[in-house]
């Protein structure tokens, strides 16, 4: 392990670029941070931390000099570098000069405590799949289960758009067999999204009506293809947006934000 430590300290800047491919990713189970927000928001959620990039734009706001000094109280490696090399590492147009090396959680089905949860089939852009789990977990969701198809959520771009939440809400990648098994063992009902489906208010209505009190599991799909068939066949239940006349569909987070919200509320 100490082997392990020095190495990453003494490549920093080689890891950082191998780390943008997600096979590297999976194979050595670290990740890139970037921005003050999301380093922070690591440290909080006492993530362990590898190493950091930093350039002379960080310790130009008094919040980067804060953020400095915390990685130096957590004994974290640090490599100054220019703002031009910096900046080609960087994934951001204006980086805000810190690129953080760090190991995240991996999540289990054991992990989920129970209570509505969101599952993402082959949403493919990273910020959307990012911005699901944010809404997710702002919206009392119990996890978010990614299933075949959808994007790397290490990726760094869906890091950033989760805001942190993927540190603390329990994020799960399956493949379909393994969730529909362990959605049926569990007792799980599924509410696949869908334009043609029975208005969403109604079907929160007919299941209070009948008292029901079971997990639901609100299924969103790819941005344009949708949910596929194999798990449409599956659902307990078809739902839909009522939309205004003219309105075709919502953006894949903000349609499940507003499923997530009715289902929570209504549980």
């Amino acid at each position: 392990m100490t082997g392990t430590r020095t190495h990453i300290r003494n490549n920093l800047q080689s890891t950082v670029r191998d780390l943008q491919r997600r096979k590297a990713r999976g194979r050595r189970g670290l990740a890139v941070l970037e921005g003050v927000r999301l380093v922070e928001e690591a440290l909080a959620a006492g993530l362990e931390f590898k190493g950091a990039l930093v350039s002379p734009d960080l310790a130009r706001t008094t919040r980067g000099q804060a953020l400095t000094a915390e990685l130096a109280s957590h004994a974290i490696a640090v490599e100054e570098v220019g703002s031009r090399t910096f900046g080609d590492l960087a994934g951001t147009d204006t980086p805000q000069g810190i690129l953080a090396i760090v190991q995240p959680r991996l999540w289990a089905l054991t992990d989920i405590a129970g209570g509505p949860m969101l599952v993402v089939d082959g949403v493919q852009d990273p910020g959307n799949v990012g911005t699901l789990i944010r809404t997710a977990h702002a919206l009392g969701a119990s996890a978010s289960l990614l299933l075949r198809g959808s994007a790397d959520p290490m990726n760094p771009k869906a890091l950033r758009a989760a805001m942190g939440a993927t540190f603390r809400h329990p994020v799960v990648q399956l493949d379909d067999g393994p969730f529909i098994t362990w959605a049926r063992e569990r007792g799980i009902e599924l509410w696949a999204a869908a334009a043609d489906g029975v208005p969403l208010n109604r079907a929160i209505d007919a299941r209070t009506s009948r008292k029901e009190e079971g997990l639901i599991a609100v299924i969103v799909g790819n941005e344009g293809a949708g949910i596929r068939p194999q798990l449409n066949s599956i659902a307990a239940q078809r739902v839909a947006i009522p939309l205004a006349r003219g309105a075709e569909s919502l953006n894949v987070a903000v349609a499940a934000g507003i499923l997530l919200y009715e289902v929570v509320r209504g549980r």
